[in-house]
């Protein structure tokens, strides 16, 4: 009955459909009926209609997915509440699982596992190549509070699979990571994820650093992923005046939605500087190209991602959703970032190692741009499509503290578990001692006695440093991240990035900006107001339709 049911929601889809459309899904459904009632054995039709939609979404884009109800429940946790696991959000892609994003002060986090990782082996299972699917990776990876997992990823630059052991925990889901005082005067705030609560706290965060004395803000959105659409106009609403375009949509079936800034905003004046890396995506594109189309700010760090497609889930009768790319998505100026996929998942995902192996993560020189994706900001400032935002400022990857032992340390979760019991056994005293995140900061030193006891400690675990290896270079930062541990077991994430953003390259390129005449390249003199309907005399460019391509979040 329930085949019949199938059968025949599938002819009665196609009453209103055009002839072309009508024809294949009758031949679908009539395919169908014949392998129900004639083929030798008994065929799991449902199994093979779910095989036959995911293998013809593998054929349209990187982005258009299918997920059964279970597996769409638990893909959206990570945007509307709490869960218990590894803390990490994933996509599949090529029978890999990618980790997206990996959830500040969770689990995976905790242990070294990074934004880009792919993930082998799941205890002793293969995961890669074995045709895993959503609710697969949901059993393995989530678990009960206090349960152990062992992962092994592939990571780019990193020649051998590398091991970690995370302890699940409960993953509490905020949109803000961080929020604090840089300076008397400059306010930061880390957004990780565009989630339903995104603008509502990304508002309240700027209105209590505001009340601190904060008139010049950082936007950190290295490593956010994107997610809710609505939330990326929202949020990019807080910083344009009333009226300005954020975003418009458009695809082959879907008329232009203009998304256009209200008078909502708490931080239309005053400097603005937005950091992004190449794990900045989605959501997070839309905010920094309306931000840096208006000259509103600048944009500091390394190319995004490059997602400039939009999804639209659709439920199927058996409350499965295909969520389908239907349309591209522009930037202010007419801009595109979608980065080209014509080539197949495998080489859409591999861009990443692509641009590590190229050299683009650390020159700004070794970036691929054509003049053919050039396009202008409202104060007649060049800007590029295809591919990503490309900042104002650029920031290269910094190994020069990178060692062996280092990365043994990060990956063993040498850090963490050394804190762990150490802020346990000391508590009291610390907390005594350093009432403030401020007094820690000045005051708490890891000196060298306290690196000979993590060293030693380390040592116990079976974590040492090659016989021939000088790994001197790594000490600084050895000393910030257990510095940073020791204040978010303390407090929380966000006096772990007080403590450890000094030493991150972006961070400290976005506070000098404010100083050393960076907003100065904002300034010219105004152009036409931006509407990429019309083709204004200054030759801004109008945005092109060459492939249809499709829009995402």
């Amino acid at each position: 009955m329930k085949r019949l049911f199938v059968y025949a929601l599938i002819l009665l889809a196609t009453a209103h459909m055009p002839v072309s459309a009508q024809m294949y899904q009758q031949k679908m459904a009539t395919f169908l009926n014949h392998l129900d009632n004639y083929y030798v054995e008994e065929p799991n039709v449902d199994s093979l209609v779910e095989i036959g939609i995911i293998e013809i979404l593998k054929k349209l884009d990187p982005h258009s997915v299918y997920m059964n109800a279970d597996e769409f429940k638990k893909a959206n946790e990570p945007l509307e509440g709490n869960f218990e696991g590894v803390g990490i959000q994933f996509q599949i892609f090529q029978d890999t699982i990618l980790v997206v994003h990996v959830i500040s002060g969770g689990p995976s986090q905790k242990v070294g596992v990074q934004d880009g990782d792919r993930i082998i082996f799941v205890d002793t299972a293969k995961v890669a190549g074995v045709g895993i699917n959503n609710d697969g990776v949901f059993k393995k990876l989530r678990g009960k509070k206090g349960t152990k997992v062992t992962i092994q990823v592939k990571r780019a630059g990193e020649p051998e699979l590398l091991e970690f052991h995370i302890t699940r925990d409960k993953i509490p889901i905020y949109a803000i990571e961080a929020q604090y005082m840089a300076t008397s005067d400059i306010g930061y705030i880390k957004l990780a994820r565009f989630s339903a609560t995104a603008t509502e706290e990304t508002k309240a965060a700027i209105d209590l650093l505001k009340r601190k004395g904060a008139k010049k803000f950082i936007l950190d959105l290295t490593g956010n992923g994107g997610g809710y659409l609505h939330q990326a106009n929202a949020l990019s609403d807080l910083f344009l005046s009333a009226g300005k375009l954020v975003v418009y949509s458009e695809g082959r079936s879907q008329p232009r939605i203009s998304l256009n800034a209200t008078a909502d905003g708490n931080f239309e004046n005053g400097d603005l500087v937005i950091m992004v890396d190449q794990n900045t995506a989605s959501a997070s594109e839309i905010v920094s190209g309306a931000v840096q189309d208006w000259d509103r700010g600048l944009i500091v760090g390394r190319r995004t991602f490059g997602k400039g497609l939009v999804q639209k889930g659709y439920t199927l009768p058996d409350m499965s959703v295909v969520r389908l790319t239907m349309a591209h998505y522009y930037t202010p100026s007419g801009r595109n970032i979608q980065r080209p996929y014509e080539k197949g998942s495998d080489k859409y995902f591999d861009d990443m190692e692509e641009r590590y192996n190229s050299g683009e993560l650390f020159d700004a020189g070794k970036m691929k741009i054509t003049d053919s994706t050039k396009y202008f900001t409202n104060n007649k400032r060049v800007v590029y499509g295809g591919g990503g935002i490309i900042p104002d400022i650029f920031v290269g990857i910094d190994t020069t503290w990178n060692s062996k032992y280092y990365g043994k340390l990060v990956r063993a979760g040498v850090f963490n578990q050394f804190v762990l019991e150490y802020v346990n056994d000391n508590r009291n005293t610390l907390e005594q001692n350093y009432p403030s995140v401020e007094k820690f900061i000045r005051a708490f030193e890891v000196d060298s006695a306290f690196l000979q006891t993590f060293y030693d400690y380390a040592k116990g675990k079976k974590v040492e440093p090659d016989s021939a290896e000088n790994f001197s270079k790594s000490i600084p930062v050895i000393q910030m991240q257990l510095k940073g541990f020791i204040a978010q077991n303390l407090w929380n994430t966000s006096a772990y990035f007080q403590v450890t953003n000094p030493i991150d390259p972006i961070y400290k390129k976005a506070l000098a900006a404010f100083s050393d005449g960076s907003f100065q390249q904002l300034d010219a003199t105004p152009a036409t107001p931006l509407n990429p309907k019309k083709k204004p005399a200054t030759k801004k460019i109008k945005p092109k339709q060459t492939k249809k391509q499709p829009i995402s979040k």
